[in-house]
C-alpha cells in the first residue's frame, strides 16, 4: 500500500473514531455524477511526508474526487441547537484540505452545538467545464439532501448554513446566488428542495471579485438581495488579497445583506482552526458570537 493511501486510512479511522456518531457517507448521485466519465486516478491524498505543514502538523490533500459525498457529524445531544452547517474545504478547485478545513470544522461545530455535514466535492477542475461547476452541482445537490432528511438527522432546515474555506469560500457563496435553479436536472424529491443556505461563512474565501475589473464581483457570486447573512474573515497579508473580502462585503453593503467582516492585519491563507502566533486564530470566536446574534445557536424545544 502506498504512504499516502495508508495515511488516508489512518485519519479516516482517527475521524470516525473521534465522532463515533458520523453517519456513514451519502453519495450524492446514485447513479453517478452528471456528466462524469471517467478516467481519473483512484482517490487518495496527495500530499508528501513533511511537506506543507500547518502549525507543525500534516495535512490530507484529497485529490481525485469523482464520487461525490457527504458525512453527517451531529452535535451532541446536551448542546444540539437544531442549526447546520454544510462544510467546504478549500483547495483550489485541485484537491480538498479535508482535515484541515473539514473534520477539524466539524469537530468545532459539534462543540457549539451545531450539526455539521462535510461535503467532498469533485475535483479537480474537469475540462470544458467552469472551473467550480461540478463543486456547484455537488453542494446544491448537498442541499437539498440535508432539508429532505432533516427530521432524520435532528436538523432545522431554516437554520442551515454553509461554511467555506479559500475555494469552499466561494463555493458557498455561488451557492448562495444560485438558488433560483439547479445546474443539473432534478433526479428526485431532495431537488425540489431549496439550496439556499440561510447563512454562510466565509473564510479566507477566493475568487469573490475580478482583479481586472476593478474587482468587480464575479458573476458567479453576484450579490443581491437574497443573498443571505455573510460572515467574513481575511488577512491583510493573505496571497488571495484582502481587496477580495473589501469588495465583496461592500456589494452585501450596498444590496442591504447583514454582513460583518474581520480583517486582521497578518496570519497568511490556510490556517483553517489551527493555532497561530497571530490573533487570526480569534476568527471562530467571533464567529461564534455572530451566529448567536442572528439567532441560530437557539436550542429550541
Amino acid at each position: 500500500m502506498k504512504p499516502s493511501a495508508l495515511r488516508f486510512l489512518v485519519v479516516t479511522f482517527f475521524v470516525a473514531a473521534f465522532t463515533q456518531a458520523a453517519s456513514e457517507p451519502v453519495v450524492l448521485w446514485p447513479a453517478g455524477a452528471p456528466g462524469e466519465k471517467g478516467g481519473l486516478p483512484p482517490e487518495a491524498d496527495t500530499s508528501k511526508p513533511g511537506e506543507g505543514l500547518v502549525s507543525g502538523k500534516p495535512i490530507i490533500r484529497l485529490g481525485n474526487v469523482s464520487s461525490p459525498t457527504i458525512t453527517v457529524f451531529p452535535a451532541p445531544a446536551d448542546k444540539a441547537t437544531g442549526a447546520a452547517v454544510l462544510v467546504c474545504p478549500g483547495g483550489g478547485y485541485h484537491i480538498l484540505a479535508m482535515d484541515l478545513e473539514g473534520t477539524e470544522v466539524c469537530e468545532w461545530l459539534n462543540s457549539i452545538g451545531v450539526t455539521a455535514v462535510l461535503l467532498k466535492y469533485r475535483v479537480p477542475v474537469r475540462e470544458g467545464q467552469p472551473k467550480h461547476g461540478p463543486a456547484l452541482q455537488d453542494a446544491q445537490r448537498a442541499m437539498g439532501i440535508i432539508r429532505q432528511r432533516a427530521g432524520e438527522w435532528g436538523i432545522d432546515p431554516t437554520r442551515l448554513g454553509c461554511l467555506g474555506f479559500s475555494a469552499g469560500g466561494h463555493l458557498c457563496a455561488a451557492l448562495s446566488t444560485s438558488s433560483e435553479k439547479r445546474t443539473y436536472e432534478a433526479i428526485d424529491d431532495a431537488d425540489k428542495q431549496s439550496c439556499r443556505p440561510d447563512f454562510q461563512t466565509l473564510i479566507y474565501a477566493a475568487y469573490l471579485t475580478q482583479k481586472d475589473k476593478g474587482d468587480e464581483v464575479s458573476p458567479d457570486t453576484a450579490v443581491s438581495k437574497t443573498t443571505p447573512p455573510t460572515f467574513m474573515a481575511m488577512t491583510e497579508d493573505d496571497p488571495v488579497r484582502a481587496e477580495t473580502a473589501l469588495f465583496y462585503y461592500l456589494a452585501l453593503k450596498n444590496a442591504k445583506v447583514p454582513a460583518e467582516l474581520h480583517l486582521y492585519p497578518i496570519g497568511g491563507h490556510g490556517y483553517g482552526l489551527r493555532r497561530t502566533p497571530f490573533n487570526i486564530g480569534t476568527w471562530p470566536q467571533r464567529a461564534e458570537e455572530w451566529l448567536k446574534a442572528l439567532g441560530v445557536l437557539e436550542r429550541k424545544n
